[in-house]
């Protein structure tokens, strides 16, 4: 027999929990903000800044980033009564400073998370990575573009016949991609159309470079052709190299920078229609990857034998070369504004970190085999010939200032 039956007994509820709302970020007053904020040391202070705008404009309107940066550089920022003019000019230079610090940090020291997923039905080699988004296509005739962060498929762009995809760009509004002898251009927004330019409409293509509104195509007959996207016509044609052409590249003053399959490298001006310089190189090597940093003026390119060097833009002068990888190089890139590390991925799966100043190399990861690779921020996306991606995403160990 039941006792709590017999008896009448029941056993006793169990005590309700009583559910908070979560603390929103907005919550707490400004004078406990300030106590708090008044602990914190300089590089905090500006992730709090970043958080929300009621956090920055506390920290803005006490100081704080000013006040920290002068206690840790006395000298360099004047004297107290110097601080609304300093905080103008130093604080940015500073925050910009402190970003690239923890990114050089980060690729050569950090924590490395890696996640990988398949792609695509077929083996692929090429990918592009912008504004936190990935662009993958390859073999089974359709591209498609994935989330760095979430890793999801947000969206497929179907090639509209059999011909081969060469190469290709986005932006926010379009895909650009180079099929055989004609430019495609998808519509990222609104009706979705591909409009497509007149079939044979240069040489056999071998790579592209798109600065809205022009796309630039490298051709198998040494020429540069300009695409106009707009009036759907080629504007400009340059001849650039005896060979073909295998890599191009574009700087903020609209010149073209391209690389041939016979090891020369040559720079023409968009709007004198004339090859300005053709650098010196040290070998016949065919150039596979061009990557040029506004920012500090140079000119980084990897051969199909495995070297990286360096080029000042403004003299034409080499500044260093090195034996990278045994293998051939195929991509190089930097962050935007960052002339310190430079991300080398070449066919032996091996990621490198490069000093853009030495050409020294700081760091190796080991990744599989063939790999191609876009950079941004402290995220390098890999492609490695086969069906997958891979993210990888660095971290700093320890978090100092």
């Amino acid at each position: 027999m039941d006792a709590t039956t017999s008896s009448g007994l029941r056993p006793p509820q169990a005590k309700k929990r009583r559910r908070t709302a979560p603390t929103a970020v907005n919550a707490l007053g400004n004078d406990v903000l300030c106590m708090i904020f008044a602990f914190l040391d300089l590089i905090h202070l500006i992730r709090c800044s970043a958080v929300c705008k009621s956090w920055r404009t506390v920290i803005n309107k006490l100081k704080l980033l000013q006040i920290q940066y002068h206690n840790q550089h006395p000298t360099s920022s004047g004297g107290g009564n110097d601080l609304p003019r300093f905080s103008e000019r130093s604080i940015n230079i500073q925050m910009e400073q402190l970003a690239m610090d923890r990114q050089r940090s980060s690729l050569q020291e950090g924590e490395i998370d890696i996640s990988q997923w398949k792609a695509h039905a077929v083996g692929f080699n090429k990918c592009r990575m912008k504004m936190g988004l990935i662009l993958s296509g390859g073999g089974d005739k359709v591209m498609r573009l994935w989330s760095a962060e979430s890793c999801k498929r947000l969206d497929e762009y179907f090639l509209p016949d059999k011909a081969p995809l060469i190469d290709f760009d986005f932006d926010e509004g379009k895909v650009v991609g180079l099929l055989g002898t004609r430019i495609c251009i998808w519509r990222r927004i609104g009706k979705r159309e591909i409009i497509s330019s007149l079939e044979g409409l240069f040489t056999r293509g071998m790579c592209l470079s798109y600065v809205d509104p022009l796309a630039v195509v490298g051709c198998e007959d040494g020429k540069v052709r300009v695409f106009d996207m707009y009036s759907r016509k080629i504007s400009q044609i340059i001849k650039m190299h005896p060979g073909a052409v295998s890599c191009l590249s574009f700087t903020d003053e609209q010149l073209i920078v391209s690389g041939s399959s016979h090891g020369t490298i040559s720079i023409s001006d968009l709007s004198s229609d004339q090859r300005v310089i053709t650098l010196d190189t040290t070998s016949s090597a065919g150039i596979k990857t061009l990557c040029v940093n506004p920012s500090s003026y140079k000119l980084f390119a990897g051969s199909s034998t495995g070297h990286a060097s360096c080029w000042d833009l403004r003299t034409s002068r080499r500044l260093w070369e090195t034996r990278a990888s045994p293998n051939v190089l195929h991509s190089m890139h930097h962050l935007a504004n960052d002339k310190s590390t430079l991300v080398v991925g070449g066919i032996d799966g091996v990621l490198r970190v490069i000093d853009q100043d030495s050409g020294n190399i700081q760091s190796r990861c080991i990744v599989s085999e063939n790999s191609n690779m876009a950079k941004r921020v402290v995220k390098v996306v890999t492609a490695h010939g086969d069906k997958n991606i891979r993210v990888w995403k660095f971290d700093c160990e320890n978090d100092k200032g």
